[in-house]
């Protein structure tokens, strides 16, 4: 084999992607003054991204539900008994439209795991409750994909993992405020 030895940027082999690193050295090499400081954190955030929505879904596959009703349940669930909000405060809290809570309520209600009723005192407020079979399955969900999504971050001690979610925390704010959008939908949604 001539030219670099394997492992060098861009001679990784076939279907090994190029580092965070790589890309940035070859847009340098390719486009010298490209400004490339954000790739070595941007990249990695899609490619965590990108693994822990998929992996999340094969937990929500292997337990039955889908991503959009454990989001619906589980705003129900924190929400605290009687476990009852409006169509408008789920749709608040759960950062999609109300077409898509209307959805997802009607989903939720064929398969017996929430109960619509009317609101009391407002003509056209519809309250929204989990029902038993609702509240067993989100709770045997969130404990599946909590305890999954733990493991997967047992890499970092718990003083890294509080670091990493305050630097997080801080770059989400700054991001939202630059692009103008403080609003926040599943990994992959609109």
């Amino acid at each position: 084999m001539s030219g670099p030895a394997a492992g060098a940027p861009g001679e990784r082999g076939p279907g090994v992607p190029d580092t965070a690193e790589d890309i940035a050295a070859a847009w340098e090499r390719e486009r010298p003054g490209t400004p490339v400081s954000s790739i070595g954190i941007v990249t990695p955030v899609w490619q965590l991204a990108k693994l822990l929505g998929d992996d999340r879904r094969r937990v929500l596959a292997q337990a039955g539900v889908d991503a959009a009703t454990l989001d619906l349940l589980s705003t129900l669930r924190r929400s605290g008994s009687p476990y009852t909000l409006s169509t408008r405060e789920l749709s608040s809290r759960s950062l999609v439209t109300a077409g898509a809570i209307s959805q997802r309520v009607a989903r939720a209600e064929h398969e017996g795991l929430v109960r619509r009723v009317p609101g009391g005192g407002r003509p056209r407020t519809v309250l929204v409750s989990l029902t038993p079979a609702g509240h067993e399955l989100v709770e045997a969900t969130v404990d599946q994909v909590l305890r999954r999504e733990a493991e997967l971050l047992g890499g970092l001690g718990p003083q890294e993992q509080q670091d990493l979610a305050a630097l997080l925390k801080v770059l989400l704010r700054t991001v939202q405020d630059r692009v103008g959008d403080h609003g926040l939908t599943q990994v992959g949604q609109d």
